[in-house]
């Protein structure tokens, strides 16, 4: 992937509409500056209203004129995510792209001690937001000729630990949907390719200039930075749809 990095706005999002699911923390914040830099209007959601206001405020400061809007919407209800999605292309005339941030890690010391409640909640926000967003956007991104949804995933999908055993699984099961959403626009491309890519990109685990801040002689080995990840994402547009489509993007070494 081709990180622009230089300040100056990226082609292929010049114009784009993209939808950010999970928008109000440290990576949905990177990714809402990074997305407004490169010249998109940028469709927050999140919880969270009042760390949405603060991070769609942040982001419309660093671009002056830039279109970066944020609503509260319940992810797990797909009925209201489909809403979401027809208000955002009914109101923009377009989705270009969906970025789905939203996170939550719960885990144990060894693999006896997990505790089933962790799979409850995890279940929630690692797969049913997945569900609900894919559903709901995907028509419309097959609509569009550059659409791409993203998923933020972690290694341990891949390789998972005794204690991570639930966060592990619901990560994997993300994973597979997603790619399931991949072979969707595949097929709905035919001879021809697909048009728009279902992609996830993988990283070890995140850090910002808070936990560093908090944490000041750790070392985050392996970490990508939330403003790495925010080029990454970027990146992506820049791609072939048939060459990210069904794949993921690995910011991490592969296990």
């Amino acid at each position: 992937m081709n990180g622009n990095g230089t300040g100056e706005g990226t082609g292929a999002l010049e114009g784009a509409v993209i939808a950010v699911a999970g928008a109000a923390g440290p990576a949905g914040r990177a990714t809402l500056l990074r997305l407004a830099e490169a010249g998109a209007t940028v469709v927050g959601c999140d919880a969270n209203p009042e760390r949405l206001a603060e991070a769609v405020d942040a982001a419309r400061y660093a671009h002056g004129g830039a279109t970066v809007t944020g609503e509260t919407v319940d992810l797990l209800d797909l009925d209201a995510t489909r809403d979401w999605a027809k208000r955002t292309e009914a109101e923009f005339g377009r989705i270009d792209g969906l970025v789905h941030l939203v996170g939550g890690w719960r885990g144990s010391k060894s693999f006896q001690e997990t505790v089933l409640s962790d799979w409850d909640a995890l279940e929630k926000l690692l797969i049913r937001t997945v569900q609900s967003t894919t559903l709901a956007f995907q028509e419309a991104l097959e609509r569009s000729d550059k659409g791409r949804y993203l998923l933020i995933s972690a290694a341990g999908a891949s390789k998972p630990t005794a204690g991570n055993a639930a966060y592990s699984a619901a990560k994997a099961a993300a994973e597979a949907w997603t790619l399931a959403l991949g072979d969707a626009f595949r097929k709905a491309g035919g001879e021809d390719g697909p048009r728009t890519a279902a992609a996830i990109l993988v990283v070890k685990a995140l850090v910002n200039d808070a936990m560093r801040a908090e944490r000041p002689h750790a070392k985050f080995a392996g970490f990508t930075d939330v403003t790495e990840l925010a080029e990454a994402i970027a990146g992506v547009w820049d791609e072939p749809a048939p060459e990210v489509n069904g794949k993921r993007l690995w910011l991490t070494p592969q296990p």
